[in-house]
């Protein structure tokens, strides 16, 4: 047998989505012009895939903070947290970030998938019963996975079946972790934190909260889901992301003073790079301005609701809840991939999801709306699926 051959399914449908036309896996993007628009081929579009949910990817200042950091500190630190890639700006960062979530430690990773990854399996050992969402994120298991814990799914968003679920773990319960995600990122619906953090207040267990697709999006301050919801205080740990509403690249985690501990087990932090100081620079300088400029969530909310009350009237089947993701339910992933093409070619990108990177066995035209999307974008976006009807 070849070392390839058993993906041999995989390289046959990868030559048949590159030969029948635009491949929607790795589809590259010529040109950004903004956080808005950009180019495919010959093909101005409109970018509502992007995850960029404030549009602080273009943001003046950030450029230029970005910018004077890359002068003065260099392209990259070529090593280390534990070695020799704390610089200064690392440590503020994390200061800051403590000080925004009113938590007294954060520890900051090169990815976010690296956060949940460096954190979970430093605590999800073989010792240790995770209980997690069903539909959470690929890091999120594969942090279970690399801690050795034993897994146990719940069904997604149901707080019922976890309780059942952490019952028959009887004492064992209440040293249990239990994960969820805020916003959830194909469908756009919510973790029932007020109902889990019920269950824990019974019978026990650690809560962790991935916050990054809420983080910047929800909440009075920005802090997520938790924040929205009231339920702050019986958080452990919220982890997250630089690469949606930070709009850059690396990941953090805030908890308890106790959790600094971690720095010094968890593989992932010790044995990658860190974030380069162009990066960190980018991050700081948003972070600012989530904490000043509410309005940037006010007019994401109010993109949000225009573009899903917008498809929903034209008959589409879209997720559960308004969101700034707004997924769009396709029958068969042929469907799906025809329906792709002919939005780009109308002016529009979103993201093709197929099986199994979407649940339930569905099929996904996801659109994400950010900040900076003007009214009449929106309406473009709305008026390119309203062409598909046709």
């Amino acid at each position: 047998m070849g070392l390839y051959d058993k993906f041999a399914r995989l390289a046959e449908e990868r030559v048949q989505f590159q030969t029948s036309g635009l491949n929607p896996f790795g589809t590259c993007i010529d040109e950004i012009y903004s956080a808005t628009e950009g180019r495919i081929g010959n093909q101005k579009i409109i970018l509502a895939g992007t995850n960029n949910y404030l549009g602080l990817t273009f943001n003046a200042q950030a450029i230029a903070d970005g910018q004077a950091a890359l002068a003065a500190q260099g392209t990259g630190t070529t090593g280390s947290r534990m070695a020799n890639g704390s610089y200064g700006s690392h440590l503020t960062l994390e200061q800051e970030l403590s000080v925004f979530f009113d938590r007294p430690t954060a520890i900051v990773f090169s990815t976010g998938y690296t956060a949940n990854l460096g954190i979970i399996s430093t605590l999800a050992d073989p010792s240790a019963v995770a209980l997690i969402d069903a539909d959470c994120h690929s890091s999120i298991y594969d942090g279970c996975a690399l801690g050795g814990a034993q897994i146990i799914r719940f069904r997604h968003n149901d707080a019922q079946d976890l309780e059942r679920r952490m019952v028959r773990l009887g004492e064992r319960a209440r040293g249990a972790i239990i994960i969820v995600e805020g916003i959830y990122s194909m469908l756009g619906d919510v973790a029932p934190l007020v109902e889990i953090v019920d269950i824990k207040r019974r019978l026990g267990g650690y809560l962790l909260v991935d916050e990054a697709h809420s983080f910047g999006v929800m909440g009075a301050k920005g802090r997520g889901l938790a924040e929205e919801l009231g339920v702050e205080q019986d958080v452990d740990i919220v982890l997250g992301t630089f690469s949606k509403s930070l709009a850059s690249i690396g990941g953090f985690a805030v908890g308890a003073e106790a959790m600094e501990v971690l720095r010094y087990r968890s593989r992932p932090y010790i044995f990658t790079a860190s974030p380069s100081p162009s990066c960190i620079a980018t991050v700081r300088s948003s972070l600012r301005i989530i904490a000043q400029h509410p309005e940037l969530r006010e007019k994401l909310w109010s993109n949000a609701h225009r573009l899903y009350q917008g498809l929903a009237k034209l008959g589409y089947e879209l997720g559960p809840r308004i969101s700034p993701v707004v997924p769009v339910m396709i029958g068969s992933k042929e469907g799906g991939l025809s329906l792709w093409r002919d939005l780009i070619a109308k002016g529009v990108y979103v993201n093709l999801v197929l099986p199994p990177a979407a649940p339930v066995d569905i099929t996904l035209l996801r659109c994400s709306v950010n900040a900076a999307h003007s009214e009449e974008q929106i309406d473009a976006i709305i008026q390119a699926f309203a062409g598909l009807k046709n």
